[in-house]
């Protein structure tokens, strides 16, 4: 689905993230507060190859609202920084 200018204003306003995906093209990592934090605990950056992917697998930033979501996230975060050192 592709999104207007308007409607992704909306969508920010309402704290979701409109994901693009285009053909080949890379898709692109959310920028909003919630996503960059859990990209800087996994030691990425929202440019790193991953970024999206882990956006995606972790369900950033609708499901880290649940504190259970949150509890379960950081072993597999600290598991990421130790794969990257």
């Amino acid at each position: 689905m592709s999104w207007d200018a308007f409607q992704r204003e909306v969508l920010a306003e309402l704290g979701h993230v409109a994901w693009r995906v285009a053909g080949d093209e890379a898709v692109e990592a959310p920028r909003d507060a919630l996503s960059l934090a859990v990209l800087r605990a996994a030691a990425r950056t929202a440019d790193s190859a991953d970024a999206a992917r882990l956006c995606r697998e972790h369900g950033v930033p609708v499901r880290l609202r649940e504190p259970a979501a949150k509890r379960a996230l950081w072993p597999r975060l600290r598991a990421l920084r130790r794969a990257m050192q």
